[in-house]
C-alpha cells in the first residue's frame, strides 16, 4: 500500500516534469519564433535591398537606340513556300517562328533592352513654345536600348492563307493568344505569333524588358485590325469590334502600343494632300476608334515624305508627332516639332543579302532557317 508522502512526492514529480517540458516548449517556441522573425526581416531587406540596388544602377544612356521591325511570322511554313507565285513575297518580307527566336535571343544576348518608343519623346516648352524634345533615357547599366515594331499586324486573308495566323484572342485565363487554323482543325497557341512569343521571352527573361515594354503593332486598316474584319464595308464589323476590344485592352495592360500605318497602305509619294487626308481620317474612324490616340505613324512601304512636306504638317495636324521609315541603319532626325525616324527591316531578304549590316544584332548565317525556306538560288 502506498504511503501518503510518497503519494505526494509522486505529485511533485509529475508536477516538475509537466512544468520542465512546458519550459522547453517555450524555448523552442521562443527560438524559432525569432529565428523565423529573423529570417522574414532579412528577406524583407533583402529585397528591398534588391530593389534599391536595380533602381541605384539605372544610369543615363546618352547613345543611339536602335529600332528593328518584323511582318507577322510564318506559322506554317509548309503553307508558304508551295512555288506559287506568292513565294517570293513570302520569303522576302517575312520570317519564320524559328528564325524570329533566334533572332530575338541574340539581340538579348549582346544586351538590348526593350523600351517603348513613346519614353523616347515628350512635348515639353521651351521659350514659351510646346516642342518635342527626347526624354533622358535611364537604362540598366551596360543595357542598350532597343524599339521593336510590327507591321500590318491585321492577319490579310493572304497572310492567312500562306501560313500565318488568323488572330490574336485572350484565353481562358486572359492571356494573349494566337488562334489558327491547320489541316482543318482550329488551334489556340503561345508558339507561332510574335506578340505571345515576345510575352513569353519577356516573362522568362525580365531584364530583356524596360518597365515591361514590349512593342508597337502597326496597323492599316482596309482589312480590320489584329484578325478582326472591322472595316466599316463588313456588314458584320459592329460584331467584330466589340470582339476585338478586349484584345486591345490587355494588350496595353500588357506592353504593347500601337502605330497608324495608314488606312489602306498606299505609296505616300503617289498621294495627294487631298488623298493623305482621306486615308487618315478614314484610319481615325474605324481604327483610331479602337485603339484610342497615337502620336506614331508608320509609313508603309517605308517611303517617307521629307520635313516641311505639306503632307507631312497634314499629319501633324492630325496629332501625329513620330514618323517611322526605313533605313540601311536606325536613324532619328529630331525638329522641334517632328520626329523622323528610320528602322531596320528583319526579314527573309536581309537575312539572304545583309549579313554584316546586322552583326551588331545577330549573325544571320546562324539565323536562317533554312530547312523551311526555298533553296538559295
Amino acid at each position: 500500500m502506498t504511503q501518503p508522502h510518497q503519494f505526494k512526492n509522486s505529485i511533485w514529480i509529475r508536477l516538475l516534469m509537466i512544468l520542465f517540458f512546458i519550459i522547453i516548449v517555450g524555448i523552442c517556441y521562443t527560438v524559432f519564433n525569432f529565428n523565423w522573425t529573423k529570417t522574414n526581416q532579412t528577406s524583407t531587406r533583402t529585397s528591398t535591398l534588391h530593389d534599391n540596388q536595380s533602381n541605384s544602377e539605372l544610369i543615363p544612356y546618352t547613345g543611339k537606340v536602335e529600332h528593328i521591325f518584323f511582318h507577322p511570322v510564318i506559322a506554317y511554313p509548309n503553307r508558304a513556300f508551295i512555288g506559287d507565285y506568292q513565294e517570293q513575297a513570302m520569303n522576302d518580307w517575312f520570317v519564320t517562328v524559328k528564325e524570329f527566336n533566334k533572332v530575338i535571343q541574340s539581340i538579348y544576348e549582346k544586351q538590348f533592352i526593350l523600351i517603348n518608343i513613346q519614353e523616347q519623346f515628350e512635348q515639353r516648352k521651351v521659350n514659351g513654345k510646346l516642342q518635342i524634345v527626347q526624354k533622358p533615357l535611364m537604362l540598366p547599366r551596360n543595357k542598350k536600348p532597343l524599339v521593336i515594331s510590327i507591321d500590318d499586324t491585321n492577319y490579310y486573308p493572304y497572310m492567312i492563307k500562306y501560313g500565318i495566323v488568323e488572330k490574336l484572342i485572350l484565353d481562358p485565363f486572359g492571356n494573349i493568344a494566337a488562334l489558327s487554323t491547320n489541316n482543318g482543325e482550329g488551334t489556340i497557341s503561345y508558339d507561332n505569333d510574335i506578340v505571345p512569343l515576345l510575352d513569353a521571352f519577356v516573362s522568362k527573361h525580365p531584364d530583356f524588358s524596360h518597365q515591361g515594354a514590349k512593342a508597337t503593332l502597326a496597323l492599316t486598316g482596309f482589312e480590320g485590325i489584329l484578325g478582326y474584319r472591322t472595316n466599316h464595308n463588313n456588314p458584320g464589323h459592329i460584331i467584330e469590334e466589340e470582339a476585338v476590344k478586349p484584345v486591345i485592352k490587355r494588350l496595353k495592360e500588357t506592353g504593347w502600343n500601337f502605330a497608324s500605318h495608314s488606312y489602306g497602305h498606299p505609296n505616300h509619294l503617289n498621294l495627294s494632300l487631298e488623298q493623305i487626308e482621306r486615308d487618315s481620317t478614314k484610319w481615325h474612324a474605324e481604327v483610331g476608334s479602337l485603339i484610342g490616340d497615337t502620336p506614331i505613324y508608320i509609313y508603309p512601304y517605308g517611303l517617307a515624305y521629307a520635313y516641311r512636306d505639306p503632307r507631312l504638317q497634314s499629319l501633324q495636324k492630325m496629332g501625329y508627332q513620330v514618323f517611322c521609315s526605313v533605313g540601311s541603319y536606325s536613324y532619328e532626325e529630331p525638329h522641334s516639332d517632328a520626329m523622323l525616324i528610320d528602322r531596320r527591316c528583319v526579314d527573309g531578304k536581309t537575312l539572304r543579302n545583309k549579313r554584316n549590316d546586322f552583326l551588331d544584332l545577330y549573325d544571320a548565317q546562324y539565323i536562317l532557317d533554312l530547312q523551311a525556306r526555298p533553296a538559295i538560288k
